[in-house]
């Protein structure tokens, strides 16, 4: 059985960020299923706002171009989705439209049809994140992806974490590893 190749990322630049420690904890469940994993930190893919005139006079912004070759790569993405006022964040709004946007002979969509997601959260706060992967949940769905039903959102995420970035609490870290084994599981299958 192939192995599937799975981007994983979150949606926050900052080197400390929680959701960036949780998506290195769902990478390593990821392998542990069988999976290629490639994990990424969007703050190496800086972009602009999204504005259709500088597309229209600029084309894509070649970080743009190096992070849609990344996603097309693949054949699905695990998200750590930070929650910014009980939404997604700006930084993943903004990565998921420019990235959703057609090169010279590209179909529309073409980086995420087909392609499957897993949603994982983590936040100090009491709700984890969770409100903010409605939204990513829908986004995605809209744009031809496969979200899978399993999902996580980590409350208390300050306090949540070992030294080592692993999971304290084995109840999360195995939630955690449900959500990752159902992306692998769903990569798996044939393609229609």
């Amino acid at each position: 059985m192939s192995s599937p190749r799975i981007l994983a990322f979150a949606g926050s630049a900052r080197r400390t960020s929680l959701n960036r420690t949780l998506a290195g904890v769902a990478a390593g469940f990821l392998r542990e299923a069988g999976a290629e994993v490639t994990l990424i930190h969007l703050g190496d893919y800086p972009m602009p706002l999204y504005d259709g005139d500088l597309e229209a006079s600029g084309g894509l912004p070649e970080t743009v171009v190096r992070l849609k070759a990344q996603m097309r790569e693949h054949d699905g993405f695990l998200i750590a989705a930070p929650e910014y006022n009980s939404s997604i964040t700006p930084l993943l709004k903004n990565t998921i439209d420019w990235c959703s946007r057609a090169a010279p002979g590209e179909g529309p969509l073409a980086c995420y049809k087909g392609k499957v997601a897993g949603l994982v959260a983590a936040s100090p706060g009491a709700f984890g994140g969770l409100r903010g992967l409605v939204t990513v949940r829908s986004i995605l769905g809209n744009i031809g992806v496969l979200v899978v039903p399993q999902q996580f959102s980590l409350s208390k995420a300050n306090e949540a974490f070992e030294v080592d970035g692993s999971l304290k609490d084995e109840r999360h870290a195995a939630q955690v590893r449900d959500v990752a084994f159902a992306v692998v599981r769903v990569a798996r299958l044939p393609k229609a």
